[in-house]
């Protein structure tokens, strides 16, 4: 078989007739998501937001803010002002993503161009990839912690692998098993995979009040932690309560940046709004506040704050348990690790999924982008990268320096420049007097703003990494995420208003202008694909025959059809050939 046969082999179906251009556009996953599959409710996006919230990360949150010097009611204020902040964020750049029912890859073209949102999607996909990896190494060690509770055996398994390997036998198999268990929830299409998460936002707060519960009455009262009074005060005080809250939004800069891959499902845009607006701040605060007393109750029972909660029920183990205790350890460990499957999938594994199609739409799907990013997840050794926490920690800060400055073009794109907007037809076409070619498919002014939004914390940074470096710089840094937004933000709308772009707008209309359709938040907002390729506006219903256009030809009523491992939206029209 040759190189050529292979590679039509394992091509996702498309219409034949497609230039080479034109299928580096788009695929299924990226046309606009069909009316039937918007099947995202305001309870699904609020069972999301308790299921992403609920993971290991989340619980130890406050754990860095109480050790810089904080009480344990003044980090629990910065979870809630950090999290209260970054959801108006997420809310907006999410609105596109629910209007259009497009997801964050052509999003981003609307403002970077057809060709220059490449760069912007790779670096999306780079960082789901990396953290997919680390979340299946923390799942791995809930794995582990529920396989001693069943074979208490296990915890004695001896290791087989060099020190090099910086693991042992039994933690890899705790890693591997969880690894392998994470593959059959990547088969599932996004507005399928809703009920993991309903399922999550049941079963993980059951376990983490469970947990809240045994610890205070195994210590007989909620642990010292709690009167322990902060070990700052003054400016320090101040600034370190500021890293404190910019920490929770910097953790939140992936999330912000993809808002658009759910918003895409959602029956309307309110569904994408109030509750997203409500439900991050309060579901990972009330998470954090869990942890915080579970890790004072361990500093009673042990001597010690233990703020990892697989550490602590590690410890439950430790000795000769009875069986109450090794079932309640089993079943808090099991919600961990369906708390952090879920994470996995929502936060990585779709965002890959998604911006890896974008890359090469003519091989790739969301599905397979998903198992893309559990294999290079598996590949990376992310067992290594936790190791050395503050390096790694530090690489995470200066990644959301990145994206900030990516969601800042965004937003600006949205609501002051084209002001709401759209051409939806030009975002799958490259035709030189299209909306979003700009300069050979790239718009120079974003990158300007982008670039712009790093450069203002590359001294911080420096600082971050160990180097001397002004006071000034270390304040702008600790702000990383407002700096970087704020000055991309500033600095593309001023550019856009000496050289404004096609179709920019004095007036806020949601309107497809390939279409003149103006869209409405109803359920049948936006574009959807129908069966005889015709561009469909508010509604649902074709417009007359002079409206109707193709996504990817302007002069040929085609579109590509459904991706063929794909059990997302399948299209009716006939396909080029049988399912890869």
């Amino acid at each position: 078989m040759g190189l050529k046969e292979l590679g039509r082999k394992i091509e996702v179906d498309y219409r034949p007739g497609r230039t080479h251009s034109e299928l580096f556009l788009a695929n299924h996953d990226l046309l606009p998501v069909p009316e039937e599959n918007r099947t995202w409710r305001s309870h699904n996006f609020v069972a999301f937001w308790i299921a992403d919230s609920f993971n290991i990360n989340t619980w130890m949150i406050a754990s860095s803010m109480i050790t810089a010097g904080l009480s344990w009611w003044q980090a629990w204020i910065c979870v809630w002002i950090g999290y209260g902040i970054v959801g108006p964020f997420l809310v907006l750049n999410a609105r596109p993503g629910a209007v259009y029912h497009i997801t964050f890859p052509v999003v981003a073209r609307t403002s970077f161009g057809l060709y220059g949102s490449l760069w912007c999607t790779f670096n999306r996909g780079v960082m789901a990839c990396i953290w997919y990896g680390v979340q299946a190494s923390i799942g791995g060690s809930c794995m582990l912690v529920m396989l001693r509770a069943m074979w208490p055996s296990v915890n004695n398994i001896p290791n087989q692998l060099p020190a090099s390997a910086g693991t042992t036998t039994k933690d890899m198999l705790g890693f591997f098993l969880f690894w392998l268990i994470s593959l059959p929830a990547i088969w599932f299409p996004i507005h399928q995979i809703r009920h993991l998460f309903t399922l999550k936002s049941i079963v993980a707060p059951i376990a983490g009040i469970t947990f809240f519960v045994w610890c205070i009455v195994k210590a007989h009262g909620v642990g010292p932690i709690i009167n322990q009074p902060a070990t700052v005060q003054g400016s320090a005080l101040g600034w370190a309560m500021v890293s404190s809250f910019m920490s929770c939004i910097s953790n939140m800069a992936t999330l912000v940046t993809n808002a658009p891959d759910f918003a895409s499902r959602a029956q309307s845009v309110k569904a994408t709004q109030l509750p997203q607006l409500l439900s991050v701040p309060l579901t990972f605060s009330l998470t954090s506040f869990v942890g915080i007393i579970v890790s004072s109750s361990s500093q009673a029972i042990y001597g010690e704050a233990i703020w990892s909660p697989i550490d602590l029920l590690a410890r439950f183990l430790d000795g000769n348990p009875s069986s109450a205790t090794r079932f309640g350890v089993w079943f808090i460990a099991f919600s961990f690790v369906i708390a952090q499957l879920g994470t996995n999938i929502s936060a990585n594994s779709i965002s890959a999924g998604c911006d890896l199609t974008a890359l090469l739409p003519r091989y790739i799907n969301i599905r397979r982008g998903g198992y893309i990013a559990a294999i290079v997840g598996f590949a990376i050794c992310p067992w290594q990268l936790l190791q050395d926490s503050n390096s790694f920690t530090s690489y995470l800060s200066a990644y959301s320096v990145f994206l900030s400055s990516i969601a800042g073009v965004m937003i600006t794109e949205y609501y002051f420049i084209r002001r709401g907007h759209y051409r939806v037809a030009d975002l799958y076409d490259n035709r030189r007097d299209g909306w979003y070619w700009y300069t050979a498919g790239i718009n120079w002014k974003a990158y300007v703003a982008y670039i712009a939004g790093i450069l203002i914390n590359v001294v911080g940074f420096a600082g971050a990494t160990g180097r001397t470096v002004p006071t000034a710089a270390t304040r702008i840094y600790e702000l990383s995420f407002f700096t970087g937004f704020g000055v991309s933000s500033i600095m593309y709308y001023t550019l856009s208003t000496i050289w404004p772009p096609p179709g920019k707008s004095a007036q806020f209309e949601e309107i497809d202008e390939s279409a003149d359709g103006v869209l409405s938040d109803g359920a049948s907002t936006g574009t959807s694909y129908v069966s005889d390729d015709t561009y469909v506006g508010e509604g649902g219903s074709p417009g007359g025959a002079e409206k109707r256009r193709s996504y990817m030809d302007t002069s040929s009523p085609q579109s590509p059809s459904a991706t063929s491992d794909s059990k997302e939206e399948q299209p009716s029209p006939p396909i080029s050939k049988e399912p890869v």
